[in-house]
């Protein structure tokens, strides 16, 4: 997974982290996530090909019903359905839970550079998310500003 996730943070602006974090950091991170929230695997041929997990909104206790969540597909593997798929077993899992809302974190950018596309937009739009907030240059990476937005889904009833 963390061969997946290394050429995010080394040559894309998707994750505003610098440095691809240690085997012992990822596995950690994973442990954390895993104590509460499904982190899911996709596998083909016996090889990761993707993973994704939900991890806390906010750790105070009025924001239990919401997640955030995160997804990524190995470069070589994009636009087979591995990501919509691994979208759909974590949203049933969380479902199952009981969370009521889906939140995504994407870097933006206007125009699209060749750090950042707006495909992870587009994306959570197919599966149902709606723009939430827009925060504008609080992401510095590669020498350039980038922006973020925060999209939704709502998957339970608020009763």
């Amino acid at each position: 997974m963390l061969a997946i996730y290394a050429p995010y943070v080394e040559q894309t602006a998707i994750t505003f982290e610098y440095d691809v974090p240690t085997a012992d950091v990822f596995r950690q991170r994973l442990l954390k996530v895993q104590a509460k929230y499904p982190w899911i695997v996709a596998e083909e041929h016996g090889r990761i090909v993707g993973y994704a997990y939900a991890s806390a909104f906010h750790e105070r206790a009025a924001y239990q019903w919401a997640v955030e969540t995160s997804i990524y597909v190995d470069n070589g593997m994009k636009r087979c359905g591995i990501g919509r798929r691994l979208h759909e077993v974590l949203e049933q899992r969380l479902k199952d839970q009981g969370i009521l809302n889906l939140n995504a974190c994407i870097a933006f950018i206007e125009p699209e550079d060749e750090y950042l596309t707006q495909d992870s937009v587009r994306f959570h739009e197919r599966l149902g998310y709606r723009q939430a907030a827009h925060f504008h240059q609080c992401g510095k990476k590669f020498g350039r500003w980038y922006d973020m937005i925060w999209m939704e889904k709502i998957i339970g009833e608020h009763k």
